[in-house]
């Protein structure tokens, strides 16, 4: 684990503690009491990939919904986002996995989201150049099995086991490989307009054994943004392969003290 930062705090609290055990150095100066949850997935998956973290967040009495995007295009993805987010009465946390920090950090402006969380995921600056700034660390090894036909992509069986599951049982993986969501050759070349972060709190976990996202990258975006920021042994996919430390994180940008 990386030397624990002034707004960082342990893993190992996340994944087993109670909020109020949480070292205050590690908890954002204000922590506003929300009542629901819009969870939004990335790229090669879709909303199901959520189910593991979902029990817990209701466990809590929380409010919770996934948004299913379509991954035709970035716009058609911030609709999809923005329509769930439509639906929440009150105060709600917005967390995003992989390609969907984009559009946490795009829809996230909205005035009833009161906290942002980013698992594994990408968080421009309004305007940035993701793929510029990505170009600056060493490409993951995901990036060499993409699959492009028709104006989609997909990842290729070997390259979603190995790293973008990575651990994950090998079963498990086939099967979302099976049902990933193909991506619009265009998705990844638009830029957000905002940053939703800059003005929000926000809360980031970092996937140490990420080979889909460059783990320095994460780190980067989760100090530029002063997030809250925990560090798991994870593949990308730590909402599946560790869902109860994921949904500790949400929790705690809800306000929450029950983990269930």
């Amino acid at each position: 684990m990386q030397p624990i930062t002034r707004r960082s705090f342990s893993a190992a609290l996340v994944a087993g503690a109670a909020l109020s055990m949480f070292p205050a150095a590690g908890r954002a100066a204000t922590v506003a009491k929300a009542k629901n949850v819009v969870l939004v997935h990335g790229a090669y998956a879709d909303a199901s990939c959520w189910l593991d973290v979902i029990p817990h967040l209701q466990a809590a009495d929380l409010n919770v919904m996934a948004v299913q995007n379509p991954l035709t295009s970035f716009a058609d993805d911030v609709e999809a986002t923005k329509r769930i987010l439509a639906l929440m009465d009150g105060p709600t946390v917005l967390a995003g996995h992989s390609y969907s920090g984009m559009l946490v950090t795009e829809a996230g402006v909205d005035p009833k989201v009161t906290a942002l969380v980013y698992i594994a995921a990408r968080a421009p600056d309004a305007g940035e150049d993701y793929t510029a700034l990505a170009k600056q660390y060493p490409t993951p090894p995901a990036s060499a099995g993409l699959v492009h036909s028709g104006g989609y992509a997909q990842l290729s069986e070997e390259a979603f086991v190995r790293d973008f599951a990575g651990d994950l049982p090998v079963a498990r993986a086939k099967a979302l490989y099976a049902v990933q969501g193909r991506i619009s050759d265009t998705l990844f070349t638009a830029k957000t307009t905002v940053a939703a972060w800059r003005s929000k709190p926000s809360w980031y976990a970092v996937s140490k054994n990420d080979r889909t996202i460059n783990p320095d990258l994460e780190r980067f975006m989760a100090k530029r943004m002063n997030a809250t920021t925990i560090e798991l042994d994870a593949s990308h996919v730590s909402l599946i392969s560790q869902p109860r430390a994921v949904a500790n994180l949400i929790l705690a940008a809800a306000g929450s003290s029950e983990h269930s």
